[in-house]
């Protein structure tokens, strides 16, 4: 490619809310720097490295040469690891009843499901948020979008399937964990909770109580935390664990995100080289990281760490291809935004367009920020960017499939898990000794408490309408003085009267 490149360093703004992992051999060069040390309460200040490229004038957010940006990330040392040869020693359970609890966004299993799980979503505060004094109206509202999108909605569930496989994608990713833990000795017992669909986290959770669980983890089972993510799903946890008294002596911990873990990573590489591989000529692929997309105001005002942890979590991955001799050059975007506020930029679809017209011609799609199938992978990338792609001029195209059961994956997640038990109902947040190569130990509460204040200020994901002098409001406003201005024409027209005729405007263009 042509472009002129330049490397740029940026430091992740504002901090981070919340522990990362630390290691011995933490990334280290004379161009990035990550503190060693740093308070837990405060959060550690995280650097990203990011290049930009120059498109017609404007700097665009996307392209890396895989070349150009490895002189840095070679030095940076080794990855986070799983540390295998601690893992390998049974940790001691005794009359302890493990449990794991895999947390997941959920999807409809059949057409029918589809409009049930639309209004699932939509009654959640933090997908629609009303103005107090109208919260009364969460509900008929959730029915009333769920009732209007599905139509559209089954059309893509029925391109698919008829229905989302992301339900028996996780129950077989529960099993294989299960598996990989009773390898090691570790006797758990695995349990999935979907935010909006079967099975509900409340069904886990009544499961887990009868199965008498003593000392839980917490693992969503999305790589890197958000607070549109695994944020909602650990709130909802939250109000679980504050009703009920069995859950509230219940010891647990959570591992929030696992983006950095050498088994994580090295799975994403396995895969990647061997898509690479179906090409004619594999050197000359655009890698094309495309990753569900955030609202900007919850990186930019509330510090959610869901950028700057994908970010580093590619830089992972392509010093791993590089370490394997492919250094291909490769682009981070953003996918599936709705509603008026402003998302994580750039935009997969504008970068698809741009890359076209740039003269790209070979370009692999990977699903960064999903480790299972599901809509937005079969239908949003398979179906709409495909199409998207061949129209803007690439002639070449494939996908990475997400991880599901690939066993270094599994197998990562099992010792990740092993790893956070002596922490189980430890305070290990405020105890920088105690931290190590997994990210996090804390419950549930301590890890909200970093950002709960803030989030109730936060727009949601979803904006039905805002009160004030907002970009929600304009945007809104100006949709219905549009609609008024052409039902007003509409009357001029039919019925030869109104304010148009009386001022002897519109007769002129008859």
């Amino acid at each position: 490619m042509n472009q002129s490149m330049h490397i740029r360093i940026q430091s992740a703004s504002p901090p981070l809310l919340f522990p990362r992992a630390s290691s011995s051999s933490y990334r280290s060069c004379p161009c990035y720097v990550v503190p060693m040390e740093a308070s837990c309460n405060a959060g550690i200040m995280s650097t990203s490295l990011v290049s930009r490229c120059s498109l017609g004038g404007k700097r665009t957010h996307y392209v890396h040469s895989g070349q150009q940006i490895r002189k840095c990330s070679s030095q940076m040392g080794a990855l986070v690891t799983s540390r295998e040869s601690e893992v390998a020693a049974t940790p001691a359970i005794g009359d302890d009843k493990i449990g794991v609890l895999l947390l997941n966004l959920g999807g409809p299993e059949t057409l029918d499901d589809v409009q049930p799980f639309l209004f699932n979503l939509f009654a959640d505060p933090d997908i629609i948020r009303l103005p107090r004094l109208f919260r009364f109206l969460q509900k008929p509202l959730a029915q009333f979008i769920s009732v209007v999108r599905a139509p559209k909605s089954k059309e893509g569930y029925a391109s698919i399937g008829g229905g989302s496989p992301l339900r028996q994608i996780t129950d077989a990713q529960a099993a294989e964990l299960a598996k990989a833990l009773h390898a090691k000795d570790v006797p758990a017992k695995v349990y999935v909770g979907m935010r909006y669909w079967h099975p509900f986290t409340e069904e886990a959770i009544e499961q887990i109580k009868k199965d008498k669980i003593t000392k839980l983890v917490v693992l969503p089972l999305y790589p890197q935390f958000s607070i549109s993510t695994s944020g909602s799903s650990l709130r909802l946890l939250e109000s679980l664990f504050r009703e009920d008294d069995y859950l509230v002596n219940m010891q647990h911990t959570v591992i929030p995100s696992w983006y950095q873990r050498e088994g994580y990573i090295k799975a994403m590489a396995d895969l990647i080289e061997k898509e690479l591989q179906k090409f004619d000529n594999p050197e000359q692929v655009m890698i094309f990281f495309s990753a569900h997309g955030v609202p900007l105001a919850y990186v930019e005002e509330a510090g959610d760490p869901y950028k700057a942890e994908m970010e580093e979590c590619v830089d992972l991955i392509m010093e791993e291809l590089e370490n394997r001799k492919i250094t291909n050059a490769y682009t981070l975007a953003y996918q599936s935004r709705v509603g008026p506020v402003e998302w994580l930029k750039p935009y997969t679809d504008d970068t698809i367009i741009e890359l076209g017209q740039k003269g790209v011609k070979s370009l692999l799609a990977v699903p960064i920020s999903f480790v299972s199938e599901h809509i937005e992978t079969l239908e949003e990338i398979d179906v709409e960017y495909k199409e998207l792609a061949l129209k803007s001029g690439i002639q070449k195209w494939g996908r990475v499939p997400a991880l599901g059961c690939e066993p270094t994956f599994i197998t990562d997640l099992a010792n990740a898990v092993i790893e956070s038990l002596p922490y189980v109902g430890a305070m290990a947040v405020s105890n920088l000794e105690a931290r190590q190569s997994l990210v996090p130990l804390g419950s549930v509460e301590e890890l909200l408490a970093t950002y709960d204040s803030q989030r109730r200020e936060l727009p949601p994901p979803v904006i039905v309408w805002e009160w004030g002098w907002t970009k929600s409001a304009e945007t809104w406003n100006g949709r219905a003085a549009m609609l008024a201005v052409l039902v007003l024409l509409v009357l001029e027209v039919t019925t030869g009267e109104g304010f148009l005729h009386q001022w002897g405007i519109l007769p002129l263009f008859q």
